[in-house]
């Protein structure tokens, strides 16, 4: 009996020491992380609301390569990205 009661205790122990070692660890980050600087790329992430909307972006019906909208070359009902395949 005074066994079990021995590795009870020790169990109990070992699991107060790693719960309080992992604490330990979890407050020490968390002053480290406030004390640190802000990123650098921390206020270029704040500004990406301010980018304008993105321009739509076509597949081309020759080539199948992704180009803007604005270059956009429609012909016989399909879009292309240039007149070569447009006409091709």
């Amino acid at each position: 009996m005074t066994r079990f009661l021995f590795w009870l205790a020790l169990a109990f122990l070992v699991l107060f020491a790693i719960r309080s070692k992992i604490r330990g660890l979890q407050q020490r980050a968390r002053s480290q992380q406030q004390q640190q600087p802000p990123h650098p790329f921390a206020q270029a992430n704040r500004r990406v609301e301010e980018l304008p909307d993105a321009e739509q972006m076509l597949c081309c019906a020759h080539c199948g390569v992704y180009y803007p909208a604005s270059e956009n070359v429609p012909a016989k009902g399909h879009d292309y990205c240039s007149h070569a395949h447009a006409t091709i």
